[in-house]
């Protein structure tokens, strides 16, 4: 007897990688049911071989349902999500709504898989930023060898992870600017077209912005609150893959032989590094992969037991819907949940 999934926001980025990725993986879903809002009520979405029309999350029972996929928005996850988990599901939630919330676990099932048991508490595991997911796959296996202290990252994150509306206006604008249109920003703050904009979410008081303060509070919860951490977070005009340069300071000394060797060992890593041109990742490469791809380790000789590396992952994958699909398989692999239709 297999389990009963519903996917909230089926019809967006996520929620149709959400349904990719589960029958890629072959979960072990009996039945699939795709939800959205009102005015998505009757779109088609695919998983696997089979189309699902999607329903109204607002008349939707989860009555019987064993997990539900959310990828609506904090708003919507805010309302929703402790209803859904009264009802007796678990949700695993891929906005910010719940991962600041020290009853509902943060987790990266290859970083901290231990921490999704406390997910009772309120029936609700929270997703990562993508930017932060790959960050703490690469730096888990590290900071076990020889302890991080501080960590400084520059991201180059694609415009994905805006959602829709924002790869329509990337080609849109891209597209105006070859033939010679007037370019019109709607998105974003600036043009993002053969641009690049220091600004992803909104500025704070101490003038880091909201997707910076993420990578630093979800990177102390999941990996270790004794870890420093700065970030400067960029968006580019790239379809698919965020990109992060990273350089990294630790207790120990390791050298970046050691840490090559470290990370070709480790969970969902694949190191390609080789001193060639050409011989690294990039976003292009990554898109539709699911590993977080390193490249470029090296000693940072400006401090002492330094390392600088670049790191590189499909956001929609790793960054959101492959993980909350692996957050699933954890559950059920650990028998953390059962089939409601079997235990009846």
């Amino acid at each position: 007897m297999g389990f009963k999934v519903a996917v909230v926001g089926a019809t967006g980025n996520v929620g149709r990688e959400m349904l990719d990725i589960l029958a890629e993986r072959r979960f072990p879903a009996d039945e699939v049911v795709a939800l959205a809002s009102s005015r998505s009520i009757g779109t088609d979405v695919s998983y696997g071989d089979k189309t699902l029309t999607c329903k109204a999350l607002e008349n939707y029972d989860f009555t019987g349902t064993d997990l539900c996929l959310m990828s609506a928005g904090g708003t919507v996850s805010k309302e929703w999500s402790p209803k859904i988990g009264r009802q007796g599901a678990v949700v695993i939630d891929n906005s910010s709504a719940w991962r600041y919330d020290s009853d509902v676990p943060l987790i990266v099932p290859e970083v901290n898989a231990d921490a999704v048991k406390g997910f009772a508490k309120k029936n609700i595991i929270a997703n990562p930023n993508c930017s932060t997911a790959q960050l703490v796959v690469a730096l888990k296996p590290l900071h076990d060898a020889a302890t991080i202290t501080r960590v400084v990252v520059a991201t180059y994150q694609s415009v994905s992870g805006a959602g829709k509306e924002a790869m329509d206006e990337l080609f849109a604008q891209t597209r105006a600017i070859f033939v010679s249109d007037s370019v019109e920003t709607k998105k974003f703050p600036k043009r993002i077209a053969f641009n690049l904009i220091p600004q992803i979410d909104v500025f704070m008081e101490d003038g880091y912005t909201k997707e910076e303060w993420k990578m630093l509070a979800e990177t102390k919860k999941i990996l270790d609150p004794k870890i420093k951490l700065t970030a400067t977070c960029v968006r580019v005009p790239v379809f698919i893959g965020h990109a992060e340069a990273v350089n990294v300071e630790f207790e120990k000394p390791i050298t970046a032989d050691e840490a090559r060797d470290i990370l070709r060992e480790a969970p969902g890593v694949l190191v390609v590094d080789k001193h060639e041109p050409g011989g690294y990742i990039t976003p292009h490469e990554a898109a539709g992969e699911d590993a977080t791809f390193v490249s470029r380790i090296r000693e940072d000789a400006t401090v002492e037991n330094g390392l600088a590396f670049w790191c590189v992952a499909d956001n929609l994958r790793k960054g959101a819907a492959l993980n909350a699909v692996q957050i699933a398989e954890l559950l059920v692999n650990r028998k953390l949940i059962t089939p409601k239709r079997q235990a009846a």
